[in-house]
């Protein structure tokens, strides 16, 4: 919270490899805050994210200097701490996100709150903004970062394009496949270690893992029914989706229309960013773009009211 002193709260040694510093338990944060009525700012990180990963750190900064309080939500296994189940989470996982943004909510019951997904966790906020309907009511608005909305044309890109399975495919199986290293020694009879161990692409984990666990018959089942990109239609609360056309993970030609989004969306969609880059200025650049492209939605669009529908290359981030 932007007011608190760090120094109310005793140092965390269990937290040294996380990027929180201070652990609050929920009755003293709720007895301090429970009359907070600023804006707050809940965030859901990508595959293999955290609180730590350098998007989700200058979000929280940007908009830490705006006054904002920021929550970052960490999927199951994320936050430094093996989760106790044998399933983990994945990019539909809908009832682990309405649960964190109630429990969040729950929290801060007066604050005007606001909900951004990067990648996987924009994929899963959208899903879920599709298929709760009481979410709408608590939320003021969303955004969704770079979001894979048609998982079978991403999970395809990662499993068979140079790019997508020589470098980022490679990156996401060597953290998961420490993960499972250490589930199979809790659950070794629900992970076929070695099988998962000797995976060379994203949709074979998932078949063999990700899928199974979560109740999907195999990775093309997972993927056409995780995705958010047939439902955009039903989503009900101010929602910024917001995607780089030069993409690597997310094909250009995946992305949604208007025709798929529901009158409250606002579809922008520039030419160059990257995957959750959105990089500009001098070299090595800065990424504050972002922030300010999700503020400003958030500040004029929504307390607006406001939907432009599609907006494709106004405000590029390339642009001088």
């Amino acid at each position: 919270m932007p007011d608190m002193e760090a120094t109310a709260w005793p140092q965390d040694p269990t937290l040294a490899h996380t990027a929180a510093t201070h652990y609050r338990h929920a009755a003293t944060f709720a007895a301090n805050y429970q009359h907070w009525t600023g804006n707050m700012l809940l965030l859901f990180h990508g595959l293999e994210g955290s609180s730590a990963s350098p998007y989700i750190q200058q979000l929280c900064d940007d908009f830490l200097q705006q006054g904002w309080g920021v929550v970052v939500a960490h999927f199951r296994s994320c936050s430094g701490f093996p989760n106790r189940l044998a399933r983990a989470y994945h990019s539909g996982d809908i009832a682990d996100v309405a649960f964190l943004i109630q429990q969040a909510i729950r929290q801060l019951p007066h604050a005007q709150w606001h909900a951004v997904g990067v990648s996987l966790g924009g994929n899963a906020l959208l899903k879920t903004l599709a298929s709760n309907r009481k979410l709408p009511s608590t939320l003021q608005g969303a955004a969704a970062i770079s979001a894979p909305m048609d998982l079978l044309a991403c999970g395809q890109t990662l499993s068979n394009h140079f790019t997508g399975k020589q470098v980022y495919a490679r990156y996401f199986l060597k953290m998961m496949k420490r993960k499972m290293v250490v589930k199979a020694r809790e659950f070794p009879a629900d992970i076929a270690l070695n099988t998962l161990l000797n995976t060379r692409s994203l949709e074979d984990f998932d078949s063999y893992y990700t899928a199974p666990i979560h109740g999907f018959k195999d990775a093309r089942d997972y993927w056409i029914k995780a995705s958010s990109k047939p439902d955009l239609h039903r989503i009900a609360t101010p929602t910024l989706i917001l995607n780089a056309r030069n993409d690597p993970l997310v094909p250009a030609w995946s992305l949604p229309k208007p025709n798929h989004c529901s009158p409250h969306i606002t579809l922008h969609q520039p030419q160059q960013g990257g995957h959750a880059g959105f990089v500009t200025g001098p070299f090595p650049g800065h990424r504050q773009w972002l922030s300010k492209c999700v503020f400003n939605f958030f500040t004029k669009n929504v307390s607006q009211n406001a939907s432009a529908p599609y907006a494709e290359t106004s405000n590029d981030p390339s642009a001088p």
